[in-house]
């Protein structure tokens, strides 16, 4: 039997990622204790090694500590992303669940593909950081960077025109050789996925989409970052089964985050902005737009999508999640004008 003391210690280890400075309040709360007893078992974890502590007192933070750390620097000439996964991180990861290892050398070996392939770069750097809760994987590279890339292969008017296009996935420079599917279902089989490139730092986490322009740090070249719980249950056939509909074997279902086709504070207003939304949507047979962080949305923008995409379109569904009142209204609105 569980005593309360495992308990609350499996709670820290679970929740100080997401809580590194408030941990011991969060822990107080949840199990009706005080904070000083919280923090007895924070410095119990502590002094066992599996926390680490950080800063003075009134700063100070807690984070789990690695027991694997590791990290090189290769030349991306003549490498093969097997034998880098081989040679430098499947021997780490031990006592592993499959299907979590199976993830990560899914989410590594197409990463590092895609520095081989597209990046243009000459140096990867690699690494790894195993906690008792969690596995981070890292991919950098020093090449052109993935969203410059991607805005000059297919002419588009900004960066952050890049992040909309891979959020949809089926995306690649290079078709005949690459499917364009790696980084949209990689990033949905890990916790955490970030691409870092320029000033630009975009995130996928659960059900959301995060994004950040102008960030402090200038990421040179790409970097990757892939965060999963080693408990987790997900499983990679699973992944790929949510985006095939009934009558396909294929990548055939997308979610698109409609807040990535507007730029800086603009609101969702004209046609043209929803025709950049609907780029490449043929491609696929049915489009989930969730309309998550969209305040609002103008007439003419909702009738491109819902009226004149559907009619000139038939053969790709189309169905709004995640909206607000605003929103669903104003889709009514135009759609019912047609009625």
């Amino acid at each position: 039997m569980t005593s309360q003391s495992d308990e609350i210690r499996n709670f820290i280890l679970k929740n100080v990622t997401n809580h590194p400075k408030d941990i011991s309040t969060i822990t107080a709360k949840h199990f009706g204790i005080t904070r000083q007893a919280a923090h007895r078992h924070i410095t119990k974890l502590t002094n066992s090694g599996l926390l680490l502590a950080e800063g003075l007192t009134r700063s100070r933070q807690y984070k789990l500590k690695p027991f694997i750390d590791f990290t090189a620097t290769l030349k991306v000439n003549n490498l093969e992303e097997d034998k880098v996964w081989r040679k430098y991180i499947r021997s780490l990861l031990k006592n592993i669940p499959s299907n979590v290892l199976t993830i990560c050398q899914h989410g590594f070996t197409g990463m590092v593909n895609n520095v081989i392939d597209h990046s243009e770069g000459t140096e990867l750097t690699i690494a790894i950081e195993q906690t008792n809760e969690l596995i981070e994987i890292n991919v950098t590279d020093n090449g052109v960077g993935i969203f410059n890339k991607i805005q000059k292969e297919f002419d588009l008017d900004d960066p952050l025109h890049s992040i909309l296009e891979l959020s949809k996935g089926k995306l690649t420079t290079d078709p005949e050789r690459h499917s364009g599917e790696g980084i949209f279902f990689t990033s949905r089989m890990f916790d955490l996925f970030v691409i870092s490139s320029g000033n630009i730092y975009f995130a996928h986490m659960g059900e959301d989409d995060y994004l950040l322009e102008h960030q402090d740090k200038f990421t040179q070249g790409t970097s990757i970052k892939m965060q999963i719980d080693t408990s987790s249950k997900r499983i990679v056939q699973q992944v790929f089964n949510a985006y095939t509909t009934s009558d396909s074997y294929g990548f055939s279902k997308t979610i698109v985050p409609v807040f990535l086709s507007a730029y800086g504070d603009e609101n969702l207003v004209s046609r043209s902005q929803a025709k950049r939304l609907l780029v490449r949507f043929e491609v696929f047979k049915e489009i989930v737009l969730d309309f998550t962080k969209v305040e609002s949305i103008g007439q003419a923008f909702a009738n491109e999508i819902f009226i004149v995409y559907r009619q000139q379109n038939p053969n790709v569904h189309i169905y709004p999640i995640r909206a607000n009142d605003q929103v669903q209204n104003m889709i009514k609105h135009v759609v019912g004008d047609q009625e």
